[in-house]
């Protein structure tokens, strides 16, 4: 399946049905007097979260989403049909932007949410509605409200609680692959991966959400290589684990590059939690080895983590540093998340 994280569609919400001009005419009846119905009420366009969606992909083969126009009021005060609604069905994660592609309309983090972007237009009255003591014979009625148009941007960002980070071929999609049941494109040769890739780790008895991003090299802020638009995938995640190959000549430039890409892009990912390791590092000596995790510590300024996705080595280690930010970030949202519906509260009695 490909993967579509950005796109345009024109929505537009239904028109509301015209009111009805009709009169009562029965037998026996000498002053029947209007009886005509109300206009329906056009359909609205929904948008909503839905399992089992990890791409806009849908949306490359129908822009366009038009509700159903209301029925038009009848005789005998009978009102018309509503329009049917119509609803897009997104993954959990898209954004929806006003069409200049900045203005953020709402952000569907959870499955089930639903949002109206367009609502439907009222229908006009009919001329029952017009009776009164000095005009008791109305023969005009309101035609329904013209629906809603727009053209919106669904953007996706993906849910999970680590990001992998780092320049190409430094090892994120086979450490991906060795410790989830994803299966990315692995080959030795720059930018193997052109799309994210998602997979659930185990450690511990405990499972997070890992993301698997195409890697960043200098000026990819600028638009240099694949650029740094899938870098949003990783703006959600509580952490970011940062892998710098061991077969880099120079490790701390390395490190550096990526830092800098992630700087220049902003949205707070540079003030991600970092976990550093050192990849790949079954490949060289022990010696330079040794150097080079020197060399990386001095950059980050933190020990890095020196594992190996193909023998195993150091991957328990790092999933843990990994499990063990997502669980301390949980644990700070869902205390924040008490502490405001204790205040709440509080207030409400006062």
């Amino acid at each position: 399946m490909k993967f579509l994280d950005e796109t345009k569609v024109y929505i537009r919400s239904g028109d509301g049905g015209g009111g009805s001009v009709s009169f009562r005419r029965e037998k026996y009846i000498e002053f029947g007097g209007p009886d005509g119905g109300d206009g329906g009420r056009g359909g609205d366009v929904w948008v909503e979260t839905v399992d089992g969606l990890n791409t806009l992909i849908d949306y490359r083969f129908q822009q366009h989403f038009k509700a159903k126009t209301g029925g038009h009021g009848m005789g005998r005060n009978r009102t018309g049909a509503g329009g049917d609604s119509v609803t897009m069905k997104v993954p959990a994660g898209t954004q929806i932007f006003e069409e200049d592609n900045e203005t953020l309309i709402c952000d569907l983090t959870e499955i089930g949410q639903r949002y109206r972007l367009a609502v439907g237009g009222n229908g006009g009255f009919g001329n029952a509605h017009f009776k009164s003591a000095t005009n008791q014979a109305p023969r005009h009625a309101n035609p329904g409200l013209e629906g809603q148009e727009k053209t919106v941007w669904l953007r996706l960002k993906l849910i999970a609680d680590a990001g992998l980070i780092g320049l190409p071929n430094a090892g994120k999609s086979t450490f991906l692959a060795s410790v989830t049941r994803a299966r990315p494109k692995i080959a030795n040769y720059p930018f193997t991966t052109l799309h994210p890739n998602l997979g659930v780790a185990t450690i511990d008895g405990r499972e997070f959400v890992l993301a698997d991003i195409p890697g960043l090299i200098e000026g990819a802020h600028e638009g240099v290589g694949i650029g740094d638009r899938f870098l949003g995938h990783v703006e959600r995640t509580r952490v970011l684990l940062h892998l710098v190959s061991a077969l880099e000549e120079d490790v701390a430039k390395a490190y550096k590059t990526v830092r800098h890409e992630l700087e220049a892009y902003g949205h707070g990912i540079a003030d991600k939690h970092e976990v550093v390791a050192l990849s790949q590092v079954d490949v060289v000596e022990a010696k330079e080895r040794a150097e080079k995790v020197r060399a990386l510590k001095k950059a980050a300024g933190r020990t890095p983590y020196e594992i190996s996705a193909i023998t195993g080595e150091g991957m328990t280690g790092g999933l843990r540093a990994l499990r063990d930010v997502i669980v301390g970030a949980k644990a700070e949202e869902d205390d924040a998340a008490a502490a405001n519906s204790k205040g709440g509260k509080g207030d409400t009695k006062d």
